[in-house]
């Protein structure tokens, strides 16, 4: 079965807010979990719930440690609402975040874990409520351009608004599809990537690629002192090993090594992610 024809066992399932928001999300739980969340995962730029696949997998048929993960679609993407503002920043992602846990009555601390972008939303969310976050897992983190010369920082969106312009989302994931992933990755986890690029709405790219251009990562991970993991693939182009365990070393934090792998690591590396995220019982 492809991986993803293997998406079937995770339906998307959604939310209503107080505010009518929606938010589109999958989850996992293994057979003795109960209703607390364990695991909360923020997919990147390019992606969506989609992307967790081995997590999902891993968290379902693993019946110990006790493992219930959500994976959001991201607002804007999927079927959860946009956000109201033309530019958000990573707290309005992380607000929207904590709306949606809030409405499912999650109140336990849980660990929460972003890739790439998704980084930017996790650390924000994490400083606006710190006791709620028992650890935080960033894999292959984008730090946002925030730190940036304000010309490459409006070159980078001017380039990225473009290309979505000119391709639209399928067109982008023929194209930046194999990027994602090293060389070693198989036709499988090459066509799975392109098909969860090519879901991607336009309006919701928008926004989330202004958040990456204003976002600043390092400056909110500062505030924190919850435990932190950092962790990227040797292979990746997009978000190097070298700058991500920099990132590690100006906060302190412990930087892992997937191996050679690009940076859908989540995907090519998904046995050593989900060890990382307690998905396995033997942690790291």
């Amino acid at each position: 079965m492809s991986l993803i024809a293997q998406l079937s066992q995770f339906e998307p399932e959604t939310v209503r807010l107080a505010d009518d928001a929606v938010v589109q999300f999958r989850r996992a739980r293994s057979s003795t979990a109960g209703d607390a969340v364990t695991q909360v995962l923020l997919h990147g730029i390019g992606s969506a719930s989609a992307s967790w696949l081995g997590q999902l997998q891993q968290a379902y048929r693993q019946a110990q440690p006790p493992s219930h993960l959500l994976a959001w679609d991201a607002p804007g993407y999927g079927v959860s609402s946009a956000l109201a503002m033309d530019a958000p920043s990573a707290a309005d992602y992380a607000h929207r975040m904590w709306a949606w846990l809030d409405a499912m009555a999650q109140r336990a601390p849980f660990t929460l874990v972003g890739h790439s972008l998704g980084c930017l939303m996790a650390a924000a969310a994490a400083v606006q409520q710190p006791k709620r976050v028992q650890r935080l897992v960033l894999l292959a983190p984008a730090p946002g351009y925030a730190r940036a010369p304000a010309a490459l920082r409006e070159q980078k969106l001017a380039q990225r608004l473009a290309s979505l312009r000119q391709l639209g989302p399928a067109g982008m994931a023929r194209q930046r599809a194999s990027a994602l992933l090293s060389g070693a990755a198989d036709a499988q986890q090459l066509s799975f990537v392109e098909h969860v690029m090519a879901t991607i709405d336009p309006s919701g790219y928008t926004q989330a690629a202004h958040m990456l251009a204003g976002g600043d990562l390092l400056a909110d991970l500062s505030q924190l002192d919850c435990p932190i993991t950092v962790a990227s693939g040797s292979a990746d182009s997009i978000t190097p090993a070298q700058g991500c365990m920099s990132l590690a070393g100006q906060i302190d934090a412990p930087y892992v090594s997937l191996g050679p792998v690009g940076h859908a690591c989540n995907l090519e590396a998904a046995d050593r992610v989900n060890q990382l995220l307690d998905l396995c019982g033997d942690g790291a």
